[in-house]
This record gives C-alpha cells, sequence and structure tokens, in this order.
C-alpha cells in the first residue's frame, strides 16, 4: 500500500509570484476613509441655529436650569428676612438688591423661577398636546367631527385669555393646578387651529392618498404620515404659547390673582415691589428683566424655528 506524503505540497512557483504580487498590489492601495465626517456638538449647533437662535437657546435653558436648581443654590431661603434696609442697593452680599421686607433678591428670584417657568412650560405642554390632538381628529375624520370641534373651539378663542382666566379664577379661586389648567385652556383653541390648519394641508398630498389606498388606518396616517411633518411648525407654535402664558400669568400675579404668598413668581415680585419703582430699586427692575430675558430668548429661538421649518418646506 502506498502511503500519502504527510508534509504539505509545493505550490507551484507561478502561483506563489502570483500571490506575492497580490498582496503587494492590495499593500500598496491607498486607503480610503469611507467614514462620514463627525462634527463636534458645538459645531452641530452652529450649522443648526443662526447667532440669534443660538443666542436664545443659551437664554432659555439657562432660566430652565435655573427653574429647576435654583432653590438649591440660592444664598438664602426665599421668604427668609435677612437685611434691615428696605429696597436695598447691589452689593456683594445682596448682588440683585434687597426687596421691600429686606429679604434677598436674588433668592427671591431663584424660587420664584419655578412658578414662572414651570407653570408655563406644564401649562404650554397641555396646551399644544391637546390641541394638536384634536386638530389631527378633526383633520383625519369626516365632515361632522371636523364641524364640531371647529365651532367648539371657535367659541373658546373668542373669549379673550384673560377675561376667561379672570372669571374661573374669581369663581374657583387660584392655586398651582387652577393657574395651570386656566392658562392651557385659554390656549388650547391657538393650537388646535394651527395644528388642524397644518393637517388638512397634509391630508391632500401624494403620499398621504397613497396610504388611504393602500387600506391604512386614520390612527396610522395620522401618526405616521402626518405629524412627523408637523414637528418643526408645532415646536414653533408651542414656543409661542409659551411666551404667551408666562406673560398671562405674570399679569395675573401682578394683579394679585396668581400665585399667592408665601410663594410668589416674578409677576408677584413686580407687584409686591412696586413701591421702589420711583427709586429705581433693584427689587422692581430685576424680576421684569427676568421676565423680558425669557420672553426675548424664547423669541429668538422661535425665529429660528421657523426658519429651519420654511427651508424644509421649500426643500
Amino acid at each position: 500500500m502506498i502511503s500519502r506524503p504527510t508534509h504539505p505540497p509545493v505550490p507551484h512557483a507561478g502561483t506563489e509570484l502570483y500571490d506575492v504580487s497580490r498582496d503587494e498590489a492590495v499593500a500598496e492601495a491607498p486607503v480610503v476613509d469611507t467614514s462620514p465626517v463627525r462634527l463636534n456638538t458645538l459645531q452641530r449647533l452652529v450649522q443648526r441655529f443662526s447667532v440669534l437662535g443660538l443666542l436664545g437657546l443659551v437664554i432659555v435653558l439657562f432660566w430652565l436650569l435655573v427653574a429647576f436648581v435654583g432653590p438649591l443654590v440660592a444664598p438664602y431661603k426665599g421668604g427668609a428676612l435677612t437685611s434691615t434696609e428696605i429696597f436695598g442697593r447691589y452689593s456683594a452680599a445682596y448682588p440683585l438688591g434687597t426687596d421691600y421686607l429686606g429679604r434677598d433678591m436674588l433668592s427671591r428670584i431663584l424660587y420664584g423661577a419655578r412658578y414662572t417657568v414651570g407653570l408655563a412650560l406644564a401649562a404650554a405642554m397641555l396646551a399644544s398636546t391637546v390641541g394638536t390632538f384634536f386638530g389631527l381628529l378633526a383633520a383625519v375624520s369626516g365632515r361632522w367631527v371636523d364641524e364640531g370641534l371647529s365651532r367648539l373651539f371657535d367659541a373658546l378663542i373668542s373669549i379673550p385669555s384673560k377675561v376667561l382666566a379672570l372669571v374661573v379664577i374669581a369663581a374657583f379661586g387660584s392655586s398651582i393646578p387652577m393657574l395651570t389648567t386656566v392658562a392651557a385652556l385659554a390656549y388650547i383653541p391657538g393650537a388646535f387651529r394651527i395644528s388642524r390648519s397644518l393637517a388638512l394641508n397634509l391630508m391632500g398630498l401624494e403620499y398621504v392618498q397613497v396610504a388611504r389606498a393602500r387600506g391604512e388606518g386614520l390612527l396610522y396616517i395620522a401618526r405616521v404620515e402626518v405629524l412627523p411633518n408637523m414637528i418643526h411648525p408645532m415646536l414653533a407654535d408651542f414656543g409661542l404659547r409659551f411666551v404667551f402664558i408666562v406673560l398671562l400669568l405674570s399679569g395675573l400675579s401682578f394683579l394679585g390673582l396668581g400665585v399667592q404668598p408665601p410663594n410668589a413668581d416674578w409677576g408677584s415680585l413686580v407687584r409686591e415691589n412696586i413701591g421702589g419703582l420711583s427709586e429705581g430699586a433693584p427689587a422692581v427692575l430685576m424680576p421684569a428683566v427676568a421676565i423680558a430675558t425669557l420672553t426675548i430668548g424664547m423669541n429668538l429661538l422661535i425665529d429660528n424655528l421657523r426658519r429651519r421649518s420654511r427651508s424644509h418646506g421649500d426643500a
């Protein structure tokens, strides 16, 4: 019997030369990096936002951060009497002066941000969510549902927001849940009209008609085909609702119908320190500056979102 050799066969010379030349060719070939260029976070923000839009984003994020951590970093308790000087000026101990009772205004503003920013944010989210839901429902449903919802919200939008708030608070009293509900109720009709208009325009587009032709249900069309294409305009509308609600709640607090003592929002701080206006006291100026910077920052951010939504629409 002839046994097979145990050593491996020697490769043919031509094959060996061919393999070496192939390896050298692969090794000498230039390596092309096909991975996408990764930009850092700052560059992405610059690309997404204009200079004013970026400034507005910074201001809004700053006040949101203050609303969450302000009471934790405040130098004094919100209602603590820390000085005997009334309407005190700027100093190292009191950077924003003192109020009409000698309390530190920096601490009062940091504590008040919870109510001004927090209540406005909650009410704006509630108004935009409910308004967008009913707007989508009216757009994708039949004629009778659309007509019924449209007439209902037309009746609500005819009532001025401040008048509605005054009537409801006079009837049921002022509390945190009541203020949030009233502010949301006053601006749900506006969010409904915007979302309904956007949804009706999108319902006439071809890709929605294709989805209907292939038998998709109304829930699928509203959730997958229509809602994602409304995001940028509705975010801009949400920012507007937020600004309006901040001004509404601050106005109610200035009239004494908003957040009640011992708690205080920025509107309450302006009202209770109005006696120092003739003296130019920081206690009446600083809460007004806080309201102004928050609303200006949100408007700058909204303007950037509007431009992005228009650019997406043009594309």
